[in-house]
C-alpha cells in the first residue's frame, strides 16, 4: 500500500512567498495607489482653479475692517454686501445693457453665420477657397486697426455714439470665427443625408432648416457660448463706443467705474466681481455637454 502525504495550506503559501510570486492582493494595493495618485493630481490643479473664487466669495461676505486684512474665514457673514452692491446708482442698467448686448449680439451672431458657414462647407463654387481665405484673414486683423474709422462711421454718419448698437448692428452680418468654426463642423455632416433631402423635394433653405441646422446643433451651441463669453466680457468696445453714457455702460466696463469708487471697500467690489462672474459660470455649467461636444466633433477638414 502506497502512503500519500498531504502539504498543509499554510505551507504552500509560505513557499509561494518565499519564491517571491505576488499574492492576489498586492495588484489590487497597486490599483489604488495608482488611483490615489492620478487623482491627487487632479484634485490638486482643480484647486488652483477653485481656490480664487472661494477668496472672492469669502471676501465679499466680510465686514468693512476685515477685509483684505489677512484673515482668510469672516468673522461675521455680511450678506448684505449684495444687496448694497444692487442698491448703487447705475448698477441694474449695467446688468440690463449686459444681457442685451450678449443675447441680441448671440442671436444675430448665429443667425448670421449658419447660412454662411454651409455655403462655404457644403456648396460648389468658383472663387469658394479665396472667400474662405478671405474670411480667416479678417480673423487676423486687430480691432484695434480700424476702431478710429469705425467711431467715426459710428458717430458722424449714424449718430449712434453713446449706444451699444455699433457693436450689435455688425454681427448682423457675420463673425469671422464663428462661421469658420461651424463650417468646420457642418463639413463632418455626411453630404448623403443633404442629397437625400434634395432628392425629396427640399429646396436648399428646407434642407438648412431642417436636415442641416438639427445635425449641428453642437456645432451652433459652441459659437453660441463663445460669441456670449464675448459679449459679456467685452470691455474695449463699451469703452470706445458707451463711455459717454453711463446709461449704456456694461457690466465689464461699469465695474471698473465701480472700483474706483468703492476702492476702500473691498468686500463690495469683491461682492461686484462675484455677480459680474455668476452668469457666465452659470451659464457654462449648464450647456457644458452641448459646448465640450460641439468642440470636440468639429474638425479641421480643409
Amino acid at each position: 500500500m502506497t502512503t500519500t502525504t498531504l502539504r498543509p495550506a499554510a505551507s504552500a503559501d509560505a513557499t509561494a512567498g518565499a519564491t517571491g510570486d505576488d499574492g492576489p492582493g498586492r495588484p489590487r494595493r497597486k490599483e489604488i495607489l495608482n488611483w490615489i495618485a492620478v487623482h491627487s493630481i487632479a484634485i490638486a490643479v482643480a484647486l488652483l482653479f477653485i481656490l480664487p473664487f472661494v477668496f472672492v466669495f469669502l471676501t465679499s461676505v466680510m465686514a468693512d475692517d476685515q477685509a483684505m486684512s489677512g484673515d482668510l474665514w469672516p468673522d461675521s457673514w455680511h450678506w448684505e454686501n449684495y444687496r448694497t452692491v444692487f442698491e448703487t446708482d447705475g448698477f441694474l442698467d449695467w446688468w440690463r445693457n449686459s444681457i442685451f448686448y450678449a443675447v441680441v449680439g448671440t442671436l444675430f451672431t448665429v443667425c448670421s453665420a449658419i447660412p454662411v458657414a454651409y455655403a462655404l462647407a457644403k456648396f460648389r463654387f468658383r472663387g469658394r477657397r479665396t472667400a474662405m481665405i478671405l474670411v480667416i484673414s479678417t480673423m487676423m486683423l486687430p480691432p484695434q486697426v480700424i476702431v478710429i474709422p469705425m467711431y467715426l462711421v459710428w458717430a458722424q454718419q449714424f449718430h449712434l455714439s453713446g449706444t451699444l448698437w455699433p457693436l450689435i448692428i455688425p454681427m448682423a452680418f457675420g463673425d469671422a470665427y464663428s462661421i469658420f468654426l461651424l463650417r468646420q463642423f457642418l463639413l463632418t455632416i455626411p453630404k448623403e443625408y443633404i442629397e437625400s433631402a434634395k432628392v425629396d423635394g427640399c429646396g436648399e433653405l428646407r434642407t438648412l432648416l431642417k436636415i442641416v441646422v438639427p445635425m449641428a446643433k453642437p456645432g451652433i451651441a459652441a459659437i453660441a457660448l463663445f460669441q456670449f463669453f464675448y459679449c459679456w466680457n467685452d470691455y474695449f468696445g463699451p469703452q470706445i463706443y458707451a463711455a459717454q453714457n453711463p446709461a449704456s455702460w456694461t457690466l465689464s466696463y461699469g465695474l471698473e467705474s465701480f472700483k474706483s469708487a468703492h476702492s476702500v471697500n473691498w468686500n463690495l467690489t469683491m461682492a461686484a466681481t462675484l455677480l459680474v462672474m455668476a452668469p457666465v459660470c452659470i451659464v457654462f455649467f449648464f450647456a457644458q455637454k452641448a459646448f465640450v461636444e460641439g468642440v470636440t466633433l468639429t474638425g479641421v477638414k480643409g
